[in-house]
């Protein structure tokens, strides 16, 4: 049984979910407009251009907004989140992708540096049973804005699904991977089958230079 793995954020999605949660966030009120607005965008240019700094990221931007608000009214926002934001953003093209994958008996996996409260309903939606993204810490069933282990970025993505590998007793032989961004090429050299989805300009010509598949899901 071959491992279908894909990306999330403009890949699977004709966007970008964490972006797309935080303007949420700001059309609901729940956190400085001017502020979180401007932040969200800096800290989106630096995911683009591969110098994020991770740990900052999530925990003064992305996890802070989760430690703000109790967990009944960040459920009820991801609800209508999902229904207005995420449902626009899931193409046809994606679905089929996934549903070749799904025939051919692979197991199906995203992976994505966004974290798992947003994500998790994403996945579902999608039919894909297994996630790893990045994870919240929690206590007493509030998020506290810090992060729970290694953020699945970059080279942290190949440390989490190398656990998860062990842990399921599987190896990548076989192996499929789907992105869009030069930052998860630490994962797309490890396994069989890279493929290029809607290339940034760095993946599109490192691909091409090692011809790797190159696709568009519009």
């Amino acid at each position: 049984m071959s491992l279908a793995i894909f990306d999330l954020d403009n890949t699977l999605l004709r966007g970008d979910s964490d972006h797309a949660w935080g303007e949420f966030l700001v059309e609901q009120g729940a956190v400085d407009r001017e502020r979180f607005a401007s932040e969200n965008n800096r800290y989106y240019a630096a995911y683009l251009a591969g110098t994020l700094d991770i740990y900052e990221f999530l925990e003064q931007h992305q996890l802070r907004p989760l430690a703000e608000h109790d967990r009944a009214t960040l459920e009820r926002w991801r609800r209508e989140f999902v229904r207005t934001k995420i449902a626009p953003l899931i193409t046809p093209a994606a679905q089929a992708l996934v549903e070749q994958h799904r025939a051919r008996g692979d197991t199906l996996l995203i992976i994505t540096a966004t974290n798992s409260f947003i994500t998790a309903p994403i996945a579902a939606a999608f039919g894909i049973p297994h996630l790893i993204a990045t994870e919240p810490e929690e206590r007493n069933g509030q998020f506290t804005g810090k992060v729970a282990g290694v953020p699945s970025y970059r080279e942290g993505k190949v440390e989490r699904l190398s656990e998860w590998l062990t842990d399921r007793h599987e190896n990548l032989d076989d192996s499929w991977f789907y992105s869009d961004s030069h930052n998860d090429l630490p994962l797309l050299n490890l396994v069989d089958h890279p493929v290029a989805v809607n290339a940034d300009e760095i993946l599109a010509d490192y691909a091409r230079t090692r011809g790797w598949t190159m696709i568009e899901l519009q």
